[in-house]
């Protein structure tokens, strides 16, 4: 594990981002496309989990504001990201790599229930762990879930890929000055309501001292990078 910035990472993939160019559904050769880089950083000796949103299948909040009961609707959205999970598992183990995915909801047909020294042991044994059905509770996030599952396995970093290169002060596809940051605290990112995760899951990394990354997931290599240390996106590091 010599050369990694990071022995242990928790990689938040969004829902929308396995669709790649689909309105909607899962793309099959953008999620291999992750399979692959995922692959490359496990090589290197990276002990990797994931956390995948639903969005691309059902969205619990915007159900919700069409009136749609929230219990019911973060429920459906748990399922998606189960889906999801399942995809992405398939893809890594057609490249070689051992993965389980652990469900905060009982499918025992299709994925171990999540306890937390299991996940620990799947990946000491190198195994890729995919964190399914958020945290198990309604009016919680798949960011939240993302921290949640990081600081209880001990990861050294949260890895939050997305379709933007790091944390701006606004919009930047609206905003042509919007201004980039290398670096922020969590909490400046939650004082400025600056998009990074909700607010649970940040205040949950800072009491708990966990660094954010905040990427580009579409440029080739970026995963590589960020585990290596090397300047890719956004640091969210320390409290104060």
């Amino acid at each position: 594990m010599s050369g990694l910035a990071y022995n242990r990472v928790l990689l938040k993939l969004s829902g929308e981002a396995l669709a790649g160019p689909l309105d909607f559904g899962i793309d099959p050769d953008t999620v291999n496309g992750f399979a692959r880089e995922i692959a490359e950083i496990v090589g290197l000796g990276c002990q990797v989990a994931l956390v995948v949103g639903g969005g691309n299948i059902f969205r619990g909040m915007a159900a919700s504001e069409q009136g749609m009961d929230r219990a019911s609707a973060d429920y459906m959205g748990m399922l998606a990201t189960a889906m999801n999970a399942l995809a992405v598992q398939d893809s890594l183990e057609k490249i070689g790599l051992e993965t389980r995915v652990l469900s905060a909801i009982t499918m025992r047909e299709v994925a171990e229930p999540y306890i937390r020294r299991r996940a620990v042991r799947h990946l000491e044994k190198g195994r890729v762990v995919i964190f399914a059905a958020g945290t198990g509770n309604p009016f919680f996030t798949t960011d939240t879930a993302a921290a949640l599952r990081a600081i209880e396995v001990k990861c050294d970093a949260i890895l939050k890929a997305t379709k933007v290169d790091g944390v701006y002060d606004k919009d930047p596809k609206k905003f042509s000055d919007a201004v980039r940051f290398d670096r922020l605290t969590h909490l400046e990112a939650l004082r400025r309501r600056l998009g990074v995760m909700d607010s649970t899951a940040l205040s949950l990394a800072m009491d708990n001292a966990l660094p954010i990354v905040v990427f580009n997931l579409f440029a080739p290599g970026n995963i590589k990078r960020v585990v290596l240390g090397e300047p890719v996106g956004t640091l969210v590091q320390g409290g104060e």
